[in-house]
């Protein structure tokens, strides 16, 4: 396992300043998925506590990758009071490119007109937000960037198998983006500290082993699903579950606080299940866990940003409050940040 934990001397400090989300129009409920495999509501929402999701149209300009996070984008930016030319770096979290070239960051700023920021996509899987929000954070405190735009946008009904009743009930499609800028290092409102990890050795758990230079996505790959996602369930719950407990643990200890000291605790919704043990681990009451997994299901890097920027708009999310946000993804790839909002 390598681990990280990030501090480092600086005048500056960085704060999230807004926050925004999109989703696409259509729902796919479980009783929509009952059609396709063997399944039921039933079975679905008690294992994963999910009732529908999101799912983009194939080639909707709207709906692409790219476009859900602009949606996101601007919303984000008009809470922060920004606009675009005040961006300096992009930072797309994403598993799901518009292309492998460009990059969706690039297509981004191209949609945004945002032309004097630097861009980029960033893969850690359903990780990838807090991994740029700790890359973002770390070029603030350098003094070398102002304003970013962080993104976390994946559209997995792309690469979902939709005839694995054990996966494709899942899965769906969204964006969300956040603000992030400079602040004073002393000032009560900003990001305290980031600490990631990954574990390459354990890439089997959650794959897709063709569409990258191993594998193409030949027509023997294609007949046998090989470019859809693979993985493996009870592996992934074990994994997620111990790595979420510690790196909350990491994030509250690191900065000399209590589990009772955390406001809100925004977790990967990757399934119910998994966000109650960790709750429980952690002796941490669910009412004070934000999930959004129920309505939109696991859209990979898009499930913290999502869940922080409903509970911001609708109040529960208070200036002053304290927050922790605990991801898990493919990789293994996993990680928290401590926030004082």
């Amino acid at each position: 396992m390598n681990t990280a934990t990030h501090t480092i001397l600086s005048p500056y400090a960085s704060k999230i300043s807004g926050t925004g989300s999109a989703f696409p129009r259509d729902r796919l409920t479980n009783d929509d998925l009952a059609k396709r495999v063997d399944t039921s509501d039933e079975w679905i929402t008690e294992r994963t506590g999910i009732r529908e999701r999101r799912i983009s149209r194939p080639g909707h300009p709207d709906e692409q990758n790219s476009s859900l996070a602009l949606a996101a984008a601007l919303k984000a930016l008009e809470m922060a009071g920004k606009t675009p030319d005040q961006i300096d770096q992009i930072l797309y979290a994403t598993v799901t490119p518009d292309t492998i070239i460009p990059s969706s960051a690039c297509w981004l700023q191209k949609k945004l007109g945002a032309h004097r920021a630097w861009a980029m996509d960033l893969n850690a899987a359903c990780s990838g937000f807090i991994f740029a929000l700790a890359t973002a954070d770390q070029f603030i405190r350098s003094g070398q960037v102002k304003t970013s735009l962080i993104i976390g946008a994946d559209v997995l009904s792309s690469v979902t198998n939709w005839s694995d009743r054990g996966s494709c009930i899942l899965f769906g499609d969204g964006a969300g983006a956040a603000i992030v800028e400079r602040t004073d290092s002393e000032a009560p409102h900003r990001i305290l500290s980031s600490h990631l990890g990954s574990d390459g050795n354990l890439w089997e758990h959650f794959h897709v082993p063709a569409g990258g230079s191993n594998l193409e996505v030949t027509p023997d790959a294609y007949s046998k699903n090989l470019h859809k996602m693979h993985m493996k369930g009870k592996e992934i719950f074990k994994s997620a579950v111990r790595t979420l407990s510690d790196y909350a643990l990491l994030a509250i200890e690191s900065n000399q606080l209590k589990p009772e000291d955390i406001d809100w605790i925004i977790p990967h919704q990757a399934n119910l299940r998994i966000i109650e043990a960790v709750a429980k681990r952690l002796d941490f009451p669910m009412s004070k866990v934000l999930v959004n997994i129920d309505r939109f299901g696991n859209t990979s890097s898009a499930t913290v940003p999502t869940a922080l920027d409903e509970a911001i708009r609708d109040g529960r999310i208070k200036k002053g409050q304290t927050l922790l946000l605990d991801v898990f993804g493919a990789g293994l790839t996993y990680g928290s940040v401590l926030v004082r909002w």
